[in-house]
């Protein structure tokens, strides 16, 4: 009997030595800068997609392979040839190179033996600089902001391209780390493969590692045990007989990993009587539907411009379409980045300030489930991933309409290489036989008018697949000078494991922290906030916020048969706190962003107004570390004095962060902001209650807030634009069975 089990014991041996050496041989990894300095996710995808998972049966590309379309070689060949033409303009692949060659010979990286890049930027000149550059000036000199980890500490560095001197600043956060890199996703799934006992673990729960796939959490900070460590959980899936692996969790199993040894420190699991769910009707694909017919439910729709779109991009980043313009770009950590938005004043002529910059600062995503395999899952997706690095090629034709430009991003990868995102942002004008203004006379009045315009908009748009979620971002910019800001999610919901598989199985009032989706399928309840940075310049930088509300008036008996109505109460905020806004459904206010020193004909300080909509909020206690960590979700707006160094609702580094550099704690101080260059921060909400519509994959659900000009124009300014009539449009042929 000895014998025997010796014997099972060597073959066990082996068998995990060959598993292992066939693992670490197929690791995919950054590709060597000897053969390249610009790699096209396009044809490199496995490595700096953000699926960052382990499938051991797809193949890693090699450095051979090549884009595959004209259209890819083209991109390539402009984007090492590119140069910057405006002061914000992002890095191109040739100051990522420089920065890569100063830095390796620095005496911090000289010195290192294990050094990553966390985040390669621009480091944009000050406000003032940039206000009074103008086109056809010399640009100032460009310097490169920079995140990196040497030796296990962080460092925040500017890198003067021109100088290649190197300034290594004092000013890291007194806790967290930086975003991950896709390097430190990648490899902390494929960590726990080099542990007997995961590989053990995963078989006895029925699971074949060719199938395995595994997903990198950040795990937020729940106390002193998780410091002075970059650590990580990984949790994993079954994707057997679909694509949609995350419909078949294994479920309880959770590995605690530190990230830079990739040492197993902790394997939990805590959910062997769960079954794995079926993979049946899970897969989304269109290629795997089943059913006897697809759903041709409508007819195919286009909008079509013969004479081509209105709008033109110039220098690759400007971009200008009717009465506006602005400076686009991709951004790794806030995905599009709006900055120096100005509308032409129809009736002047004058082209006037509106935003100096805007974009997504922060995302989180708390999930309602205290369980051991659960309770961390409070995802900060902008700090701890990149929002931006996360982004998808957008699909012609189904994310974007015909006529759409297609905008792409360069980023460094970890070692600092150069690599393109192809198709990240798609610009396009949006026509969807909606309104911009309409008047028809009533008969009785014996004039027949009827007056109508369309309203046509220009959307600028990035997709982000934050593992199973995706998020999709609108800039909308109207001809009245609005600028609607839009989020709508889709994807996959994360699920949970359960032993139940109809209702009729769950005993009274037993909480299963979300809603029974399909057999052994629990959606989890969770949140998502969305936070904007809005750096308000109305007329100027120098505005006030007012908050307007609207306050019940009662009246005497003999003053008028009415016994009430509402009056409109401005309210100047003076400091910080007096602008920190929870919405109230019996307490309306309006909330406008001024220029007090401007005025309208009738004497109406010029504004842009906020109108919100997204309104959830969180009702996490304020201690409770996931909301710690993301306090500066406890208001919906907040209005701060311009400070470069606070662009990030989170903090800077929000990895492992326990919440005390957010924006929450900046306004704090309760600084002046009346009269001042200030910056609007608002967010959008979303309550979700998973519901059986959202298996397998979600129906994108959407929602949007304005910024609105209040007495910014001295009357309607599209009052002149032309109504359609047919001559103007194009005539398409019918189809014949139409």
């Amino acid at each position: 009997m000895e014998s025997k089990s010796f014997f099972r014991f060597l073959f066990f041996f082996i068998a995990i030595a060959f598993l292992l050496l066939f693992t670490w041989s197929h690791l995919p990894s950054a590709p060597s800068p000897r053969f390249t300095t610009l790699l096209d996710c396009a044809s490199n995808s496995p490595w700096c997609t953000s699926k960052n998972r382990f499938q051991s049966n797809q193949p890693t590309p090699t450095p051979s392979q090549k884009p595959d379309s004209s259209t890819s070689s083209r991109r390539l060949r402009r984007h090492e040839s590119a140069v910057p033409r405006h002061p914000l303009d992002p890095l191109t692949v040739q100051e990522f190179n420089k920065v890569r060659s100063i830095l390796s010979s620095h005496a911090l990286f000289k010195s290192s033996n294990n050094y990553a890049l966390h985040s390669v930027v621009l480091e944009e000149p000050d406000k003032d600089l940039v206000l009074k550059w103008e086109k056809g000036q010399p640009l100032f000199p460009r310097t490169a902001s920079v995140i990196a980890r040497a030796n296990g500490v962080s460092h925040v560095l500017t890198v003067n391209l021109e100088t290649a001197e190197v300034n290594v600043q004092n000013t890291a956060p007194p806790t967290g780390y930086p975003a991950m890199t896709i390097e430190d996703m990648t490899s902390s799934i494929w960590a726990p493969l080099s542990d007997a006992k995961f590989n053990r673990t995963i078989i006895e729960r029925g699971v074949n590692l060719d199938d395995l796939s595994c997903l990198p959490i950040s795990l937020g900070w729940f106390g002193k045990k998780e410091e002075n460590r970059r650590l990580i959980k990984v949790q994993c899936y079954s994707m057997k007989d679909t694509a949609n692996f995350y419909m078949r969790p294994i479920e309880g199993l959770t590995v605690l990993l530190d990230m830079d040894t990739k040492e197993v420190v902790e394997i939990s699991d805590t959910g062997r009587s769960i079954p794995i769910p079926k993979a049946t009707n899970t897969d989304y694909r269109f290629s795997e539907q089943k059913l006897q017919q697809q759903l041709n439910l409508i007819n195919p729709i286009s909008i079509e411009q013969p004479k081509g779109p209105s709008f033109v991009i110039e220098d690759e980043h400007l971009v200008k379409w009717a009465n506006w313009e602005f400076h686009l770009k991709p951004d790794p950590r806030a995905g599009v980045v709006i900055s120096r938005a100005k509308v032409r004043d129809l009736d002047s002529g004058v082209t006037r300030d509106v935003l100096y910059k805007g974009f997504t600062s922060e995302l989180f995503v708390p999930y309602m489930d205290p369980t051991d395999a659960w309770y961390f899952k409070t995802y900060m997706d902008a700090g701890e991933y990149g929002f931006g690095l996360q982004a998808m090629p957008l699909d012609p034709l189904n994310d974007c309409p015909r006529n759409a430009y297609y905008m792409d991003a360069v980023f460094a990868a970890g070692d600092g290489v150069p690599y393109v995102r192809s198709d990240m942002i798609c610009v396009f004008e949006r026509y969807a036989g909606d309104i911009g203004w309409r008047h028809a006379e009533s008969p009785i009045t014996g004039m027949e008018i009827k007056e109508v315009r369309p309203k046509v908009t220009l959307v600028v748009r990035m997709a982000a697949s934050v593992a199973n979620y995706d998020y999709i971002v609108d800039w909308e910019f109207q001809t009245d000078g609005l600028i609607r800001i839009k989020v709508g999610l889709s994807g996959i919901l994360m699920v949970k494991g359960s032993e139940y598989e109809n209702m009729n199985q769950v005993e009274g009032q037993e909480n299963l922290f979300g809603t029974l989706l399909s057999e052994n399928v629990i959606g989890v309840i969770h949140d998502h906030f969305i936070t904007f940075y809005l750096d308000m310049d109305i007329d100027g930088s120098d505005n006030s916020f007012v908050k307007v509300n609207l306050k019940r008036q009662q009246t005497s008996p003999d003053e008028s048969p009415r016994k009430s109505y509402l009056k409109a109460v401005r309210n100047v905020a003076k400091t910080e706190k007096d602008a920190q806004i929870q919405f109230k459904l019996y307490d309306p206010s309006e909330f406008h962003v001024i220029n007090p020193t401007k005025k309208t004909r009738v004497g109406n300080p010029v504004g842009y107004k906020v109108v919100p909509a997204g309104t959830a909020a969180s009702l996490l206690d304020h201690d409770d570390p996931p909301q710690s960590r993301g306090a500066f979700t406890n208001n919906q707006i907040w209005v701060t004095p311009y400070n470069r160094s606070e662009q990030w609702a989170g903090g800077l580094f929000v990895y492992q962060s326990q919440g005390d550099d957010t924006l929450a704690v900046w306004s704090e101080r309760d600084r002046p902001i009346e009269n001042k260059d200030i910056v609007v921060w608002y967010t959008l909400g979303f309550h979700h209650i998973p519901c059986q519509e959202d298996f397998p994959i979600m129906p994108t659900v959407s929602s949007s807030f304005d910024l609105k000009p209040v007495n910014f124009f001295e009357s309607n300014p599209i009052l002149r634009t032309p109504p359609n009539v047919e001559k103007d449009l194009p005539v398409c042929r019918p189809a014949a069975t139409a």
